[in-house]
């Protein structure tokens, strides 16, 4: 899949002022400071289409991106520590479960992973409570130019250890780096597969 077009639609608080649910949806969200922003305008080479910060906690909105007219992209905010009041952290909380459970064409959700680190308890909590809830995800490790690949095949191996010790399939794993592209290709070739399959299910229908 080559990107033609990316362009920033809407942001939202509320699921119900989202686009029209007509096609299929692509959300990102990861921990606060995983590199979320980074690999959104690495997969799209429009550096400045998400905004990236140094600080956690910069995306507070659902943020819709069209892409070729034929798919949505949404940033999510970050979970887990982030520089703003508890308050606003329960608010978003609420705000993204929402999302998660109510957004109808919601097709995948990305999880992002930081490959530096070994797994961490609120990243393998999120991705329990999405499987208990029957939402499609997979996960995405960033970062990887980071480290040498010896540590980052540790910590991806690390991981998916953990998960299997209670999941009977795992979901599946890509490593990308923003800075190098690295996983680019793959990650768009995964999208471009499930929307013909979601195109295939329509004709169907």
């Amino acid at each position: 899949m080559n990107i033609r077009q990316a362009k920033f639609l809407m942001s939202n608080s509320r699921v119900e002022d989202c686009p029209a649910p007509t096609l299929p949806e692509y959300a990102f969200i990861g921990r606060s400071n995983v590199g979320k922003s980074s690999l959104i305008n690495m997969l799209t080479e429009q550096k400045g289409l998400a905004k990236t910060s140094s600080l956690p906690g910069k995306t507070q909105l659902i943020n819709h991106f069209l892409i070729d007219n034929t798919w949505y992209l949404v940033d999510l905010p970050g979970y887990g520590y982030a520089r703003v009041s508890k308050e606003a952290r329960t608010k978003w909380g609420r705000m993204i479960n929402y999302y998660l459970h109510k957004r109808e064409n919601l097709t995948c959700v990305f999880v992002l992973l930081d490959s530096r680190l070994e797994p961490q308890a609120i990243d393998l909590e999120f991705m329990e409570q999405l499987g208990q809830d029957g939402i499609p995800f997979v996960m995405v490790f960033t970062k990887a130019d980071k480290q040498s690949g010896t540590r980052t095949r540790h910590h991806v191996a690390s991981y998916l250890a953990k998960m299997g010790e209670t999941w009977d399939e795992l979901p599946r794993h890509f490593v990308t780096s923003a800075t190098e592209k690295t996983g680019r290709d793959e990650l768009l070739s995964f999208i471009e597969e499930v929307n013909r399959q979601v195109a295939q299910a329509g004709d169907n229908a």
